[in-house]
């Protein structure tokens, strides 16, 4: 029963020929163009904007059922894209290495483009995506496998929390955000090794940009945490002591 249901997955999460076959080709490609990747962060940065505006507020009745139903959706998706991504891991890369490195020149083709394709789509960091794929970047493999089960995590809490129930472990939510950047950089060590030391790997101008943007939301994540969780244990320990 075990082995069917891992087969089943493997076949629609990876060896599906829509899957096995993809090719990342733009602008041939649906949504891979430049203007497609332009005009989603115009309207991402537009849509931004506007809810900054005083706008009339949504009644609870509307607005709850639409918050849970948007992260349930997400949840489901990372929860597809982690067990999509960990299964051609396992079975369509020869060794650690080539999930680390692709070697200079890899095509943009295969299962971890499509995944990387379909979370193009979902993130909400499209020009990062954009550069794994056009690039075929080096070490996206980690970075994807890493974030999409952050996000089951994360969307998973805003779900329970919109639909009334208050989870215990809202900190592990920031505390994995801040996990998963440690530890790509941490990999990347080892990337950065056989780039130099080993042949080379494909995309490395594109992993210098993400390194700053991941650099730029560590300590985003950081800051948050030491305001809330640590300078709020402080007060309680001074509180206690006065």
């Amino acid at each position: 029963m075990e082995n069917s249901i891992v087969r089943t997955l493997e076949y629609y999460l990876v060896s599906h020929p829509k899957i096995l076959n993809f090719t990342w080709n733009p602008p041939h490609t649906p949504l891979s163009s430049l203007r497609f990747l332009s005009l989603s962060i115009a309207s991402y940065l537009s849509l931004t904007l506007l809810l900054l505006l005083p706008l009339p507020p949504l009644p609870p009745r509307i607005l709850k059922p639409f918050t849970a139903f948007h992260n349930l959706t997400l949840s489901i998706l990372s929860l597809t894209m982690t067990i999509g991504t960990s299964l051609t891991i396992l079975t369509h890369t020869p060794n650690l290495r080539s999930t680390i490195c692709f070697p200079p020149n890899t095509p943009p083709t295969g299962p971890l483009f499509f995944w990387a394709y379909i979370f193009y789509h979902h993130s909400t960091v499209p020009i990062m995506c954009y550069l794994w794929l056009n690039s075929s970047q080096s070490l996206f493999p980690i970075a994807l496998l890493t974030n999409s089960s952050v996000h089951v995590i994360m969307y998973s809490y805003y779900f329970l929390t919109a639909v009334g129930i208050r989870p215990p472990w809202k900190r592990a939510v920031t505390d994995c955000q801040i996990v998963q950047f440690v530890f790509s950089f941490a990999v990347s060590g080892v990337m950065l090794y056989y780039h130099f030391y080993g042949g080379g790997c494909s995309g490395m101008k594109a992993w210098c940009f993400n390194a700053v943007f991941n650099a730029s939301l560590l300590a985003l994540f950081l800051n948050f945490h030491i305001k809330s969780y640590a300078n709020s244990k402080k007060n309680r320990n001074t509180d206690k002591d006065s």
